[in-house]
């Protein structure tokens, strides 16, 4: 049987306001914060992570909280997020909901073969909320945003790099993705491929848009670090290490970050893939009903918790 990733795991951005982040994302758009964690390589900065009311692989969106100045567009990194949704009707619903908490939305339309709705964050975080005829939500009970109408998960993902021969190379060839289509960006010279992995669908899509035009993007708040896709456990996350060695892509080999066990690679426009487990999960240091509500460290900087604590600032 051939070795298949599922879909989307999650996708890690960068915040320079976690405050303001944290404020955003669980009052505006209603995710459950599901844990309150450090950057395990920088511990000086928060690793913020908001999913659905279980916290389901797949709605994890994630922030570190960096120092940074906003991000310049352009190419070689991820150049906006899809949030699925179950219905036309509920996105009109968030059309209205946005508008009302100060954030520009673009109309509803079809775009890239999905009904959907485009809009950014306040420090110009790019997203798109499609419609999922498949999935449905698992609600956080206490979110401000009715339960019918919360966000299901994370998906399509969108790329921009200036060549896709190289990047298609490695989605097709190595992460065992399928080409199904393709569609005009919005950008007269540019063009989009669509890639979907495991049975398909907006959460397991990856859009590569292609636009030799535009510069090369610098990374900073309101851009995306990187995005990470799903593999049920070690067995399988160990044989995606042997296939990324054997095509010759560098890559950090098996890390364990307690939550998940991840490998990282580069694709050929430079930008930052993982792979990453289902299992764990995040109730592994906390109960379920209670995710998110304090600090959580994985056992290996449990040690260091009272420095860590102490260079962290406050959320509130």
């Amino acid at each position: 049987m051939t070795l298949q990733l599922s879909g989307i795991h999650h996708l890690t951005a960068v915040t320079a306001d976690a405050p303001r982040n944290l404020k955003f994302y669980t009052q505006t758009l209603g995710m459950r914060l599901i844990k309150k964690t450090v950057n395990q390589d920088q511990t000086e900065a928060y690793h913020l992570f908001y999913g659905d009311g279980v916290a389901s692989p797949g709605a994890d969106l994630t922030f570190f909280d960096f120092d940074a100045a906003r991000e310049k567009r352009g190419n070689h990194t991820v150049s906006r997020t899809g949030l699925r949704v179950d219905s036309e009707d509920t996105l009109n619903w968030w059309k209205n909901h946005l508008q009302s908490n100060n954030v520009g939305t673009s109309a509803i339309k079809e775009r890239a073969g999905h009904l959907s709705l485009d809009f950014e964050d306040f420090e110009g975080q790019r997203f798109r909320m499609v419609t999922d005829g498949v999935n449905t939500v698992i609600p956080w009970a206490k979110s401000p945003v009715p339960a019918d109408k919360q966000i299901i998960g994370l998906g399509p993902i969108t790329l921009a790099v200036p060549a896709l021969e190289r990047t298609e190379v490695v989605l097709t060839q190595v992460m065992n993705m399928r080409k199904v289509r393709t569609y005009p960006a919005t950008s007269t010279l540019g063009e989009t491929h669509v890639f979907e992995m495991g049975e398909g669908g907006p959460a397991a899509e990856v859009h590569v848009v292609v636009d030799p035009t535009q510069p090369a993007a610098r990374p900073g708040a309101g851009g995306v670090h990187h995005v990470a896709f799903r593999t049920p456990d070690q067995d399988s996350l160990r044989q995606w290490i042997a296939r990324v060695s054997q095509a010759g892509l560098r890559s950090s080999g098996e890390v364990e970050r307690f939550y998940f066990t991840s490998l990282y690679f580069r694709e050929p426009n430079g930008i930052l893939f993982e792979i990453a487990t289902d299992v764990p999960g995040f109730a592994a240091d906390e109960p379920m009903e209670s995710l998110g509500e304090k600090l959580s460290l994985p056992p290996f900087l449990e040690s260091r918790r009272a420095s860590i604590e102490a260079n962290l600032k406050p959320l509130d």
